[in-house]
């Protein structure tokens, strides 16, 4: 039986809808950057920056990033499972791979709320 990322007791299919959730989640806000970039093709910086500082622009970008980190972590887990056996080895990947993405994720916190 397929042990679950997320939890112990369940099956392999939360998390395979959790994959394809984050991946739709990636996709609308790949689109709509995309679509901004086409709407204003002489993007400088003063542009940039009032994208980024509406409020509602920091959210998405946030769920982006969230749902970027639980993408990469889903996939990560599933790759460690399939090919480091030994236990310690899998056990020091999960862990490397977890502290970067909390990092990344403190991060993208400090970029977009600016908190020092």
């Amino acid at each position: 039986m397929v042990k679950s990322v997320l939890s112990i007791n369940q099956n392999g299919l939360r998390d395979w809808f959790l994959q394809r959730l984050t991946a739709v989640i990636l996709a609308v806000y790949s689109i709509g950057l995309v679509f901004y970039f086409l709407t204003h093709s002489n993007l400088n910086y003063m542009q940039w920056h009032l994208l980024f500082t509406c409020p509602w622009m920091k959210v998405a970008t946030i769920l982006f990033v969230t749902a970027l980190l639980f993408h990469a972590w889903i996939g990560m887990w599933t790759i460690f499972t399939d090919y480091l056996k030994p236990f310690w080895i899998r056990l020091a990947a999960y862990v490397l791979v977890l502290l970067g993405l909390f990092a990344c994720f403190f991060w993208a916190l400090q970029i977009l709320w600016g908190f020092n």
